[in-house]
């Protein structure tokens, strides 16, 4: 059973970049046509999913989030990433990472990110 735990910090200042991180058990990254992604909800708003990393490395971005995101991966840790830059107070959201296997779908239980000075 693939599990997810999203870690970083709740608190990031606006401008600055916030960094989470997905560590996974249960399964590799690195799992043939495993797709790992990093979706965020709002306060008040539904589910927005920012981008994808795939098993081989490649990845994809919501158009709308682009140029500020980054997600990357280290193999060795079995874990991905996400980097969020000139964050306002309109990226403050719950932040989750998630997984869609062959058969089925698995998500972390979610972070909290504040934005605030």
């Amino acid at each position: 059973q693939v599990q997810l735990q999203e870690s970083g910090p709740g608190l990031v200042k606006p401008s600055q970049t916030l960094s989470l991180t997905c560590t996974v058990s249960g399964g590799s990254i690195t799992t043939n046509y495993y797709f790992w992604s990093w979706i965020r909800q709002p306060p008040g708003k539904g589910l927005e999913w920012m981008g994808v990393i795939a098993y081989d490395g490649r990845t994809y971005y919501s158009p709308s989030l682009k140029s500020r995101t980054s997600i990357s991966r280290d193999t060795s840790k079995n874990h991905f990433s996400l980097q969020l830059s000139s964050v306002t107070p309109e990226d403050m959201a719950v932040y989750y990472c998630a997984a869609r296997g062959l058969l089925r779908d698995y998500w972390g239980q979610g972070t909290q990110v504040t934005v605030s000075s």
